[in-house]
C-alpha cells in the first residue's frame, strides 16, 4: 500500500468517527452534547462566508451527494406540502432574497438536517412520529434557523481554501453519515477525500443549537403555530429514550439524546409568546396518512389497517384516514370499493387537490384513461399552474400519446422548478416523443446531474453534440453546460487522487 492510499483510509476513518459521534445540523442534538468537543467557532458570526452564487453551487453539489446516499421522495403532492410548510416559516424568519428547498427522505430514522444552498431534508420517520403540524413545523423552523444564521459555513475553518466540490463532499460526509445513523453513507459521500480536508471539519457548538432553538420558536409563533410545540416534541422524545435499556436504545436516541435542560429551555422561551392552539391543517393529516400508507409491506396490509381503524374509530382525522383507505384500495386493485370511499370524500370537498388526483389515478388504473385526463384538465382550470396537478396531467398526456402538449406544459413549469429532477425526467421523455431527440438528451443530462450521476450527464451532452441536426444556438448552450460539468468532474477526480 502506498502513502496516498493510507492517507485516504485515514481520512475515511476520521470521517466515519465524526459521523458516528455528532449530528451536524440535526434537530435532535442537545445543547450539552456539542460541549464534549470544546472546539472553537470559526468565522465571523455576523458575516456571510459564501457569496450567493457560491452557496447555490455548493448546495447543488451537496444535493447530488444526498441523492447518491439517500432515497429522496419525489411524489408531487408530498413534495408540494413540505415545501409549502417550509415557505410559510421562511416568510417569518427574516431572510429576504434567500431561497430554500425542502425535501423528504424515505427513512424510518427520526431526523431532519440542513445543508448549504438552503436545502433542508426531513425524514419520513420524523413526520410519522409527530403528533401535530406545529411539532413538524418546529423541526423545520429549527433547521431554517441553522441556515439563516450561517451555522453551516461557520463550521468550516477553511471553506474558502477548499473547492466547492470538495467542500460539498466534506459536508455530506458528516451530514449523511449522521443523518442515516450509518457511517458508511458518509464514507460513500466522502470516498477519496484527502486527510487534510477531513481534519478541517468541526462540530456544531452549543451556541448554534441554542440559537437555532430560540429563533425557531420565534419563527413558529410568528407563523401562527404553537410555540410550545418544540418543547412538546423534545419532551416526548426524552420520555421515549427512558423506556429502553442502555444496550437496546435505538441508534437515533443513542447518538442524539434529548436532555431535560434543552426541553426546559425551549419551554421557557415559548412562554414568552402568547398561547396559540392551532388546529392541524387537513393537508398535514393527508400528508402524514399518505406516508403511513406507504409504510406497509403489502397493499393488503394497508387495506386491513385503514378499514379496521375506520370501523373502530381509531384515528386522528377521519377524512385523512378514509383518504389513506382509498390509496390502499387503489394499490390493491379494489377499484369498486375505492370509488365508493372516494365519492364520500369528493362530496365533502370536491375541490380538494389530493382527492382530485386520487380520482384521476383511480380512473387511470381502472382502465378509463381518457376520463382521467379530463378530470385533471378540468382541475387545472380551477388551479392553473398547480405543481402536483400539472405533473400528473403531463404524465397522463404522455401516456395517451400527446407529447407536444405535455412538453409545452412542462416547460412552463420549468421556470420555477429548476432543481426538480422529476420534471427534467418527464421533459426528456416529452421532447424525445415529439422527435426532438437532442433536446431530450439535454433534459436527460440535467436529470442525471440532479440525481447525482455526473458522468452519465456528460455522456448525454457529448452524444447530443455529435448530432448533425443540432442548431448553432443549442450547440453553444450544450457546449457551455458540458464545460461546466467536465470542470466539476475534473475537480472531483483530482480530490480523489
Amino acid at each position: 500500500m502506498n502513502s496516498k492510499y493510507y492517507q485516504r483510509k485515514q481520512a475515511a476513518r476520521t470521517i466515519s468517527g465524526v459521523a458516528a459521534l455528532i449530528f451536524l445540523f440535526s434537530t435532535l442534538v442537545p445543547a450539552s452534547y456539542a460541549q464534549e468537543y470544546n472546539l472553537p467557532e470559526m468565522g465571523d458570526p455576523s458575516g456571510i462566508l459564501l457569496s450567493p452564487t457560491e452557496d447555490k453551487r455548493l448546495g447543488q453539489a451537496f444535493m447530488r451527494s444526498v441523492k447518491r446516499s439517500m432515497k429522496v421522495i419525489a411524489t408531487p403532492l408530498m413534495t408540494a406540502y413540505i415545501q409549502s410548510l417550509g415557505d410559510r416559516l421562511v416568510e417569518q424568519c427574516g431572510a429576504p432574497g434567500r431561497s430554500f428547498h425542502f425535501f423528504l427522505v424515505d427513512s424510518h430514522e427520526v431526523n431532519a438536517f440542513a445543508g448549504p444552498g438552503g436545502f433542508i431534508g426531513v425524514n419520513t420517520g420524523l413526520v410519522i412520529i409527530t403528533e401535530s403540524e406545529s411539532e413538524l413545523a418546529s423541526v423545520v423552523a429549527h433547521e431554517i434557523a441553522h441556515i439563516t444564521q450561517n451555522h453551516l459555513v461557520r463550521t468550516f475553518d477553511a471553506v474558502r481554501q477548499m473547492s466547492l466540490p470538495a467542500t460539498a463532499l466534506a459536508i455530506a460526509a458528516v451530514v449523511l453519515g449522521a443523518a442515516t445513523s450509518n457511517p458508511e453513507a458518509g464514507l460513500a459521500a466522502a470516498t477519496g477525500l484527502q486527510a487534510g480536508v477531513a481534519q478541517r471539519q468541526i462540530n456544531f457548538t452549543r451556541a448554534h443549537e441554542e440559537e437555532a432553538d430560540a429563533i425557531g420558536i420565534r419563527t413558529l409563533a410568528d407563523a401562527g403555530f404553537d410555540p410550545q410545540a418544540m418543547a412538546d416534541f423534545f419532551e416526548r422524545l426524552g420520555k421515549a429514550s427512558r423506556l429502553y435499556d442502555s444496550g437496546q436504545v435505538p441508534e437515533f436516541l443513542r447518538t442524539h439524546p434529548v436532555t431535560p435542560n434543552r426541553t426546559a429551555s425551549a419551554r421557557a422561551r415559548a412562554a414568552q409568546y402568547p398561547y396559540k392552539q392551532r388546529p392541524d391543517s387537513l393537508r398535514y393529516h393527508l400528508f402524514r396518512t399518505t406516508l403511513q400508507a406507504l409504510n406497509f409491506g403489502t397493499s393488503r396490509q394497508a387495506v386491513k389497517h385503514f378499514r379496521d381503524t375506520l370501523t373502530g374509530h381509531r384515528y386522528r382525522n377521519e377524512e385523512a384516514q378514509r383518504y389513506g383507505y382509498v390509496l390502499a384500495l387503489i394499490a390493491n386493485k379494489n377499484y369498486a370499493e375505492a370509488d365508493k370511499q372516494l365519492k364520500i370524500l369528493l362530496q365533502k370537498r370536491p375541490d380538494q387537490i389530493a382527492y382530485i388526483v386520487a380520482q384521476a389515478l383511480l380512473l387511470k388504473h381502472s382502465g378509463n384513461a381518457e376520463e382521467s385526463l379530463k378530470v385533471t384538465r378540468n382541475a387545472l382550470k380551477l388551479y392553473p399552474g398547480n405543481y402536483p396537478l400539472s405533473i400528473f396531467y403531463a404524465q397522463a398526456l404522455l401516456d395517451q400519446g400527446h407529447p407536444d402538449e405535455a412538453l409545452k406544459l412542462l416547460e412552463e413549469l420549468l421556470r420555477g422548478s429548476a432543481q426538480d429532477e422529476l420534471l427534467f425526467k418527464l421533459l426528456a421523455q416529452a421532447a424525445s416523443d415529439t422527435g426532438n431527440v437532442n433536446l431530450g438528451r439535454q433534459y436527460l443530462a440535467e436529470y442525471y446531474y440532479l440525481s447525482g450521476a455526473l458522468e452519465p450527464a456528460i455522456q448525454q451532452l457529448n452524444i447530443a453534440l455529435r448530432s448533425q441536426a443540432i442548431s448553432d444556438y443549442q450547440s453553444a448552450q450544450m457546449t457551455a453546460r458540458l464545460h461546466e460539468l467536465e470542470e466539476e468532474a475534473a475537480e472531483l477526480k483530482k480530490r480523489r487522487q
